[in-house]
């Protein structure tokens, strides 16, 4: 019996599927869909290792160097020696002074830059007492290298007028919130005597001695930058500045104008302050530090 063989042929098919590939922007976009074949990045050149000295050097110059920047256009750290701003600064404060917001020249609108105006507390280098050169000859009080924090009353301009304890500019009252205190010449604040309601356009304090003679004593004296007048004109590029203890400030109506020029800047705010009429203890400095240190004030914001 024959039997017939049969062979059971198959076929291969090529493979035609492949694999799927995520979608790609550069590949969508380059020439025929695939993918540019991008070169090596080069080696980086393998010097000597830093030591850490050499790191710690070099973090310590940029920051002396951004410091100095901060300290030459933008902030400068003052203290405050003396008592004729008080209370509104204390003798003791450390104060933050803005340097930038007077920046001489055009600004561009969006930089945080402006006039001075009138109620702006000041920093500024004393110009000298050209009635009195003889005051000038004390160790703190040299013309140019002693700063002064003063309140800004008149700008270029203006005529200032001293009536009693009221200080008028172009014939207005300027309204100020005027405190009775006592000032005892010593480092600790003025004790009040007699605080009235503020005002609503009284936007600052200033502190007058009770029964002490009224601001009408400047234009009597021969040494004061009245000198008999009843008016003054404030120049072109200088400012009339004075204290807000009254009658405890050498200011503009003892020596005159501050220019332009010698003016650092705002104070901003005080970033410490130390009571230098409390007595030490016997703990040490770290202990005085603490206990002395007028927690309440740091931060407070100048106006």
């Amino acid at each position: 019996m024959a039997i017939k063989q049969t062979t059971d042929k198959t076929t291969t098919q090529p493979d035609t599927t492949t694999e799927a590939k995520p979608f790609s922007f550069s590949r969508f976009f380059n020439r025929n869909g695939h993918e540019k074949e991008t070169a090596p990045a080069p080696a980086k050149p393998v010097g000597p290792p830093k030591t850490v000295w050499r790191e710690y050097f070099e973090s310590a110059v940029v920051t002396v160097i951004m410091a100095l920047f901060g300290m030459t256009f933008i902030v400068q750290a003052v203290k405050v020696p003396t008592g004729s701003m008080q209370n509104t600064i204390m003798i003791g404060d450390h104060l933050l002074v803005n340097k930038f917001i007077f920046a001489p020249g055009e600004s561009a609108p969006f930089l945080p830059q402006r006039e001075i105006r009138r109620g702006d507390i000041i920093v500024f280098k004393y110009p000298g007492n050209p009635f009195e050169p003889e005051r000038d000859d004390r160790p703190e009080n040299r013309p140019i290298l002693t700063n002064y924090v003063k309140r800004v009353i008149g700008l270029p301009g203006d005529r200032i007028r001293l009536d009693g304890n009221t200080v008028i500019v172009n014939d207005h009252v300027i309204p100020e919130h005027r405190i009775e205190a006592t000032d005892h010449n010593r480092k600790d604040p003025l004790e009040i005597k007699n605080d009235p309601d503020r005002k609503p356009d009284e936007l600052y304090n200033v502190y007058y001695k009770p029964g002490y003679p009224d601001n009408s004593e400047y234009r009597r004296n021969e040494y004061t930058a009245f000198r008999g007048k009843d008016e003054l004109i404030v120049p072109p590029g200088s400012y009339f500045v004075m204290g807000d203890n009254r009658n405890n400030s050498e200011d503009s109506r003892y020596w005159g104008f501050v220019p332009r020029d010698l003016v650092i800047g705002r104070a901003m705010f005080v970033y410490w302050s130390y009571d230098e009429s409390a007595p030490p203890t016997d703990w040490g400095i770290l202990f005085d530090f603490i206990v002395n240190t007028r927690w309440s004030r740091t931060g407070t914001f100048v106006k």
